[in-house]
């Protein structure tokens, strides 16, 4: 009698229904599938799923029916049998409250879909902001071989013969609307002209950072992140994402053997060098966190000293991802950022960062992807920012801020919620200048709840119209990788947990010294513990809450911790 182990089961064997007699749930599973349709001989293959994060509500997702028409192709190619099902699809600017608060849902519907249906690999089909992340968090915790596969960034637009692109310039030029200078009738016409095609945003916001990142931790195909939507490219990296799922499938290689500290600590490498989103590093945190490891904030500081931002994109740079990607894309970044890799970090296809990095394109004369002794920033975009602010850190994007504020003592002019900064900030009667700090709170994982993208405090209209166009913002939500400013993020703890931005009161001096890392409220110990003692949590966190918001409210944890649930 041999004593080697069983296979473990494939294909329709596994996750078979439980009705006590695994045999025949196996002929029902056989019997129901084959109303589809399908013959034995495709049934006694290996199984590779494929997400469909198609919506009506989702342009960023407008290419995904191609694309997994593409996969499909690419897995029966490569001998497999693919099978499409539907998780949830989360669009930016079409999630009330915020995408962030629906980020965790959609990472434990695309979990448990993993977990129960029978499938053998994966392709995680995203591109939208919070999409990625979700889908990477749910790999990281079911563990089944995985493979991602972006959506691309969209093309740029035109207008009056300046180059344009969702959303670094939707921000800027609804800044000039703000500030009288560009008329209702131009605005519309700038709507039509931002975002021309399907895809994700075009510059360096939170959904081309995480396309940059998939290849970072090794997880998607080399070269495939920074693909435009609508190009054949994209549909060939889905058919290659496809044939190369049947081989992860057979080799058993699992998110775990990808997602290691090597692979982290290289993606906190380039999230600093390509200028990336602030988003970024909270849904870094949140992945590493269901691998069991910590993305340390301080560690990620002493990145960003090394390690300059070598991407010119937009809202650090002045290009866009189309030119990224053809300048050579991630694998040439790879190549420049080589000293400060793990070169024998894995990825999916089972060659190295190295052999990435060893067979990246050379682009005469691009200049998109600049060299270590050419860099377009001198230290990495974010700053990790402590003091008695922020105890457990806060973030800036220095790289997108205004260099003369980075070093900064203003009054605070406080804010209390999103709700009181929509209703005040354009109120000709505000007393605001210039050299004021601009304070948000109540806006993080709990307070708003979900963390929104308030984090941009636009400029009050009396200053926008007197020609201000940057002030020192601060706030315990987030804002979208696509902004620029002297904008302080991520306080935690946060103000709605007893958090000291809640201490804070409008005409309070505060400091921010980007250079020492500092965030500081200028008030005496004392004073400071006798506000303490008034405090009082938010309402909404004392009323009793139901379905997935009761749940959020009550298990959500802090930015430097992800944000993900407390018992994921």
């Amino acid at each position: 009698m041999s004593d080697d182990p069983k296979p473990p089961p494939f294909g329709l064997r596994r996750n078979l229904t439980s009705y006590g007699d695994p045999a025949f749930s196996l002929f029902l599973r056989k019997a129901f599938i084959k109303a589809a349709g399908f013959s034995d001989d495709a049934l006694d293959r290996s199984i590779v799923g494929i997400t469909n994060t198609f919506s009506d509500f989702n342009p960023c997702h407008g290419n995904v029916p191609r694309l997994i028409e593409a996969v499909k192709r690419g897995v029966m190619l490569a001998g497999g049998l693919p099978m499409e099902f539907p998780t949830i699809s989360i669009h930016e600017s079409f999630a009330s409250p915020t995408s962030m608060f629906l980020r965790n849902l959609m990472a434990m519907d695309t979990e448990e879909m993993i977990r129960a249906q029978p499938m053998d690999a994966v392709v995680l089909i995203g591109g939208c902001d919070k999409t990625v992340p979700a889908q990477l968090m749910a790999a990281a915790s079911v563990d089944v071989p995985a493979i991602q596969l972006i959506t691309g960034p969209m093309l740029v637009g035109h207008h009056k013969g300046e180059m344009l692109g969702a959303c670094t310039d939707c921000r800027r030029l609804w800044g000039q609307h703000r500030a009288g200078g560009m008329d209702q009738g131009e605005v519309e016409v700038v709507s039509g002209r931002l975002a021309p095609t399907q895809g994700t945003c075009m510059v360096m916001g939170t959904a081309s950072t995480m396309g940059c990142l998939v290849e970072a931790l090794g997880i998607a195909l080399p070269g495939t992140g920074t693909i435009p939507a609508t190009h054949a490219d994209r549909i060939r990296a889905a058919e290659a994402s496809g044939r190369e799922a049947v081989s992860v499938a057979v080799r058993g290689t699992r998110p775990s053997e990808l997602l290691t500290e090597a692979a982290f600590r290289n993606a906190m490498v380039v999230l600093q060098a390509i200028g990336g989103s602030t988003n970024g590093l909270v849904h870094l945190s949140a992945i590493a966190r269901r691998r069991g490891l910590r993305i340390d904030l301080e560690e990620f500081d002493k990145i960003g000293r090394e390690v300059p931002v070598l991407v010119d994109l937009k809202p650090s740079g002045t290009k866009y991802m189309e030119h990224f990607h053809w300048a050579g894309g991630m694998p040439r970044l790879l190549h420049e950022l080589r000293d400060h890799l793990n070169l024998d970090a894995v990825t999916v296809t089972g060659a190295t960062i190295r052999a990435v990095a060893d067979g990246a394109e050379d682009v005469p004369g691009q200049t998109v992807i600049r060299s270590l002794n050419d860099p377009l920033k001198a230290t990495g975009a974010m700053a990790v920012l402590r003091g008695n602010l922020a105890p457990l850190g806060a973030v800036i994007k220095h790289s997108a801020a205004s260099p003369r504020l980075l070093q900064h003592t203003g009054r605070a002019v406080v804010f209390e919620s999103v709700e009181d900064l929509v209703t005040r900030i354009d109120d000709p009667e505000l007393d605001v200048t210039a050299e004021d700090v601009l304070v948000l709170r109540n806006a993080g994982p709990k307070g708003a709840p979900g963390m929104p993208e308030a984090g941009y405090l636009p400029i009050p209209k009396k200053l926008a119209q007197a020609g201000v166009t940057d002030m020192v913002r601060i706030s315990d939500a987030r804002m979208s990788g696509t902004a620029f400013g002297t904008i302080v993020l991520h306080i935690a703890p946060e103000s709605a947990t007893g958090g000291p931005l809640g201490l804070v009161r409008s005409g309070d001096m505060i400091r921010l010294d980007v250079p020492a890392r500092r965030l500081e409220l200028l008030v005496d110990e004392h004073e400071l513990e006798r506000r303490a003692q008034e405090w009082t949590p938010p309402c909404h966190l004392t009323e009793e809450s139901r379905g997935y918001r009761g749940l959020y409210l009550k298990s959500v944890l802090q930015a430097d911790e992800g944000c993900d649930f407390d018992f994921c």
